[in-house]
Parts: C-alpha cells; sequence; structure tokens
C-alpha cells in the first residue's frame, strides 16, 4: 500500500476533478439564467445533459476500460472532458448567443465523465491484490469524491463572484491537472489475463450477472437509493436555507458542506477499518441505511434549523459508512476480466440516483416536507431490508459472495 501511495492520490484526482466540473455549476444556475435570459428548465439542461450523455455511456466506457486498459480509456476522457469545459468557457465570453454551445461542451463533458470516474473504481481493484489494500483505497476515493462536493459550492459561487462564466473554465485547468497526475504517477496494472473476443466477453459479462445477479443487484440499488437521497435532501436543504431562513451566498455553501464533511470522514474511517471482512461490509451498509432511516423518521417529529442540520449530519455519517463497503464488495467480488464493465454498471445507477434525486424532492416539496421525510425514511428502510435479505457473504470462500 505504501509503494502505492501516490499512485492512489493521483487516482483519487479524478473522481474530485469530475465533481467539481459538475457540481460547482448548481450554485451559479440562477446567475447564468439571468445573464443568458433563459428560463430555468433551459437553465436546468445544463445539468441535466451532463448527467444523461454520462448515464448512456459509462456501461460501453466500462467494457472498452475491460478490453484496452483503465488509463487507455480514463486519460483521453479526462481530455474530452477539460475540452468541453473550454468550449462552455469560450461561448459564454465571445458569444452573443452561446446557450446551444455551453450545451455542447456540456455533452463533452458528461463523455469524459462517463470514462473517467467510473473506471476509478475497477482501477483501484487492478492495483491492489489484498482485500484490505482495496476497501482502503475506495475509503479514499469516495472521500476524495465527497471532497469534491464539499468544496464545489464554495468555488463556484466564489469564482462566478468574479465573472459569472469563470467556473466553465476552471473545468480545463481541473482536468489537465488529473491529466498530468495520472499519465505520469500511476503505474499501469499488470494483465494478467487473456484477452477475450467480443461473444467471449458477452457470454463471461451474462454467466458473472447469471451467477451474481441478485446481489449485485441489491448493491446497484442500495447504490442508486443513497444518492438519489444524498442528492435530492442536498436540494432540500438548499432551498430551505434561502427560503425559509434567508440564508444565501458562500454562507449557505459551508451549511451545505456540513454534513457532506461528515460524509466524507465517515468514508475514510469505514475505508481504513473495514478490513476485508464480507460479512463486516454487509453489516456496515445495513448500518448506513438504519441510521438513514431513524434520522428521517425523527426529523418528521421535528424538524427546526438545529434538528435539520444535526440529523442530515447522521445521515452523512450513514452514506458516507455504506459507500466504500458498497465499492469494495463490487469490486472484490468480480473478476478482473469484467470488473470494468459490472462496476460500470453501478456507477451508471449512481448517476441515476444523482440525476433523479432534485427534482423527485422539488416535487415531494411541493406537495409537503413532511412527504419528504416519509419517502426519504421508507426507501432507506426498504434498501436496508434488501440488502439483509440478498447480500450473504460465504464464510468458507474468502472471496465470494453468496445470494439467495
Amino acid at each position: 500500500m505504501k509503494s502505492k501511495k501516490i499512485d492512489l492520490l493521483a487516482v483519487s484526482s479524478v473522481p474530485l476533478v469530475m465533481t467539481l466540473g459538475n457540481s460547482m455549476l448548481i450554485p451559479v444556475l440562477p446567475l447564468i439564467e439571468q445573464k443568458l435570459n433563459i428560463t430555468s428548465f433551459q437553465v436546468s439542461l445544463i445539468i441535466t445533459v451532463y448527467s444523461i450523455v454520462a448515464i448512456i455511456l459509462i456501461p460501453i466506457a466500462g467494457y472498452l476500460s475491460d478490453r484496452f486498459g483503465r488509463k487507455c480509456v480514463m486519460v483521453p476522457c479526462l481530455i474530452i472532458a477539460g475540452i468541453g469545459g473550454a468550449i462552455s468557457g469560450w461561448a459564454s465570453w465571445k458569444m452573443q448567443d452561446p446557450f446551444t454551445m455551453i450545451l455542447v461542451g456540456r455533452v463533452l463533458q458528461g463523455i469524459g465523465s462517463a470514462g473517467a470516474a467510473p473506471v476509478v473504481i475497477p482501477l483501484i481493484g487492478d492495483m491492489f491484490n489484498n482485500d484490505d489494500e482495496i476497501t482502503s483505497g475506495l475509503g479514499l476515493i469516495e472521500t476524495s469524491n465527497t471532497a469534491g462536493k464539499v468544496l464545489s459550492p464554495i468555488i463556484g459561487a466564489f469564482l462566478a463572484s468574479f465573472i459569472w462564466f469563470l467556473p466553465f473554465w476552471f473545468i480545463p485547468f481541473f482536468s489537465f491537472i488529473s491529466v498530468l497526475l495520472v499519465s505520469f504517477l500511476v503505474k499501469k496494472p499488470e494483465q494478467d489475463q487473456k484477452k477475450q473476443s467480443i461473444s467471449e466477453f458477452v457470454k463471461s459479462v451474462k454467466g458473472t450477472f447469471k451467477e451474481n445477479g441478485t446481489w449485485l443487484y441489491t448493491v446497484f440499488f442500495a447504490g442508486c437509493i443513497i444518492m438519489f437521497v444524498l442528492f435530492g435532501v442536498l436540494f432540500y436543504l438548499s432551498d430551505m436555507l434561502e427560503k425559509k431562513y434567508h440564508i444565501d451566498g458562500v454562507y449557505k455553501g459551508f451549511l451545505l458542506a456540513v454534513p457532506l464533511i461528515f460524509l466524507s470522514i465517515s468514508s475514510f474511517i469505514a475505508g481504513k477499518k473495514i478490513g476485508e471482512s464480507k460479512k463486516l461490509m454487509k453489516l456496515v451498509i445495513a448500518g448506513g441505511m438504519a441510521l438513514l432511516a431513524f434520522s428521517f423518521a425523527a426529523l418528521r417529529l421535528q424538524h427546526s434549523f438545529i434538528f435539520l442540520l444535526t440529523f442530515l449530519v447522521f445521515s452523512g455519517i450513514g452514506i458516507g459508512a455504506a459507500l466504500p463497503c458498497l465499492d469494495a464488495l463490487i469490486t472484490e467480488g468480480i473478476e478482473k476480466a469484467e470488473r470494468g464493465t459490472i462496476t460500470s454498471f453501478y456507477s451508471a445507477m449512481r448517476f441515476i440516483g444523482v440525476a433523479a434525486g432534485p427534482p423527485a424532492y422539488a416535487y415531494l416539496m411541493s406537495v409537503s416536507d413532511h412527504l419528504i421525510f416519509y419517502v426519504s425514511g421508507g426507501i432507506s428502510l426498504i434498501a436496508l431490508i434488501i440488502v439483509f435479505l440478498f447480500i450473504k457473504p460465504d464464510r468458507e470462500k474468502k472471496n465470494t459472495i453468496k445470494y439467495a
């Protein structure tokens, strides 16, 4: 692990860069809407087209990474993401009506993101042979991912305070740094499996789903639910801070970061301490879901400002503990030959949760605040039950997971 610490830090720059490149635009959207004189729906497309393109292309990127290598996919995609940011920035700077070209740039960013951040999880699995080291590495990756979510609203609001389109220009800047780090510091993992034909590969992936489908679908579902709740609740908290408590600007960004800071710390600790016990991973995932469900049950009874922030911190801790365990289960439970493809489906499900959370919670908020707590707590409880029923670590075989 020590000999690969530099490699691991370089790889962790990828989810950090991808998260910053998307999330730091969220606090700037009202300003973009005003500057371009467009509708709320139009400005929301700046986030939506990015997510939709990424969701569609992530499985393809996973397949290509299995066939041609992780770095061969990751580095070009980081470059594409940077070019996309530059196009959006240039259009905003030079064009009189830049909206269409901004969307073109965002589509390119979505393409780049699909082949960069999701490939990180199988790459960590390739870099280490020891399950304990894989879990620790995945904990650092989730910490980096969350750090991007913590920093992004603050950085985005700060940059836009100078020039409204400055956040677009920082996307190629961050991407270029990550390209250098990955290109020169990450050693190419050895490929110990023989190359398969496409038909052999498809047959192998089908066999993997046939043998492991139930627990894999459970991990997919849990990852989707976690991201759905996380981004939905952040949207709800952002709206509450501004409309009910009249808090906005950088101060609002710092308050939004509070639950994410605890999520980040929880991810880091879970990755370090969980080890290679699949049974313990399952218990931690279930515990995280239970803490999530409990938090929303408590908020249903009382959701004053301090109460709201306190129990959202508990939610962040539960989510942070569960994420590296989900990553580790799916990474360590799948053979290297199909790891990129299988984990790409998991990443796509997480993206779906990210994309669906804010609009779903916006609808729930229009009906009743209480409905948010019922739905969030209810689906967290369902995820807890499914994890207990369908993820069954095999005590006899170290690196396998049984399914019901």
